[in-house]
């Protein structure tokens, strides 16, 4: 069982610049299949990388075999590049298995995030950004209700 791992949205090496861009709902759903691509990429190199970890851990692994950490190497690489095409769209990947990516926005003049997750279809969800995946809310409940005309 892994107790900590090297690849982590907290591992120094892996700090991304954050993109002075913020979308509207619009914007980000334009922005998604590109989004998703990327994500669905992010998601199986992170996964490979593990995967590379776990065999250079094991029982002299990282010091008798070159070639695997060459591999190691070369795939930490990929995935630097990968988390780099997707900071330059301007969302910000939130967890690296499960494919949860945050797009900056503001509404009514505050601070949010559109919230997506690899597997949906669209984005339908937004929250506070301290608030994170658990506090996500319908992107309903951002339109401003009509007011009725009456005289």
């Amino acid at each position: 069982m892994r107790t900590e791992q090297t690849v982590s949205p907290l591992h120094p090496s892996f700090a991304t610049r954050r993109a002075a861009r913020f979308f509207t709902l619009e914007r980000a759903r334009c922005a998604l299949p590109l989004v998703r691509r990327i994500t669905t990429d992010i998601v199986d190199q992170h996964r490979y990388v593990c995967e590379l970890e776990d065999r250079c851990h094991q029982s002299g692994a990282a010091s008798n075999d070159n070639a695997l950490r060459e591999r190691y190497a070369a795939a930490l690489d990929r995935l630097r590049d990968l988390i780099d095409e997707l900071a330059a769209v301007g969302c910000e990947l939130r967890d690296w298995r499960r494919g949860i990516v945050d797009f900056p926005a503001y509404h009514d003049g505050r601070r949010i995030e559109f919230c997506w997750r690899l597997g949906e279809a669209d984005i339908t969800h937004w929250h506070d950004p301290d608030a994170g995946f658990c506090g996500r809310r319908d992107v309903t409940e951002l339109q401003v209700p009509q007011r009725s005309m009456t005289a």
